[in-house]
């Protein structure tokens, strides 16, 4: 669940894990975006995604994105534990700084810079060289498929980017959807350094199964349904996520080309 397609690559990392998985994808298009809201006010938006998923009986699930784990995951397992086991989305501070380089992290305007992201910097990157990156404008532009503003915020972030970056933390669930757009931007900042990635999609992904007592399995043949909600009601894919290789994946059109949003 999301409220918009930042959940794609949760979703995708499970697919691509558990190619018999049935997945749900839960989202909430009439209450986008859920940023600028307050967190009482997301709260009840991020309930009423969550049960309409939970009304159809899943075995797990994915709060695939990083407001709603921040300020509605307690209140969500309230609701669903021990019924439905609910998996938060949380950036990856901890293993980025374990080398011990350079760390960008690069979230939205909301959460840098927060007590929330301050509090995994204190308690998991101790003594690393951190730099919080807020990245305004993207992942609403993400979330449109509008290539041109994506390339614009991108390149606005990667300016206020550290030039001796060695580890981006991906701390908004959208950005993992332009990772390329991104590694090209900041391959320009840093004269082409080598960088290390680190999102949540495939770790959250990985989490769920353990939950639920399943082992990734990606060999096994496809046969896992996709059932897809919008605002409670039964809906498909959008064209914007369908722009995206993740969405692609998820659709079964993963050798064609992007369709255009």
């Amino acid at each position: 669940m999301d409220s918009g397609i930042g959940l794609l690559a949760a979703a995708a990392a499970t697919r691509r894990l558990r190619p018999d998985a049935d997945l749900l994808l839960s989202s909430d298009p009439d209450g986008m975006p859920w940023g600028p809201r307050t967190p009482a006010d997301l709260t009840e938006r991020a309930r009423g995604v969550a049960r309409a998923a939970a009304a159809l009986g899943p075995d797990a699930l994915i709060v695939a994105c990083n407001t709603a784990s921040v300020h509605s995951l307690e209140t969500l397992r309230a609701d669903l534990e021990p019924g439905i086991p609910v998996i938060g989305t949380v950036p990856a501070i901890k293993p980025a700084a374990v080398a011990g380089g350079r760390v960008a992290i690069w979230a939205t305007p909301a959460t840098t810079g927060s007590p929330y992201q301050r509090g995994l910097i204190r308690d998991f990157a101790a003594g690393a060289r951190v730099t919080e990156v807020p990245c305004p404008g993207l992942a609403d532009a993400v979330e449109a498929a509008d290539e041109a503003a994506i390339v614009r915020t991108v390149e606005a972030a990667a300016a206020l980017t550290p030039a001796d970056v060695t580890d981006l933390v991906l701390g908004c669930t959208h950005y993992e959807l332009v990772e390329e757009t991104i590694r090209a931007a900041l391959a320009v900042r840093t004269g082409g350094a080598q960088l290390t990635f680190h999102g949540s999609a495939e770790a959250v992904a990985v989490q769920a199964l353990r939950r639920i007592g399943a082992e990734p399995a990606p060999a096994l043949p496809r046969t896992g349904s996709l059932t897809v909600l919008h605002s409670g009601r039964t809906s498909t894919l959008s064209a914007a996520a369908l722009g995206y290789a993740e969405g692609r994946l998820l659709a079964g059109l993963e050798l064609r080309a992007p369709v255009a949003g």
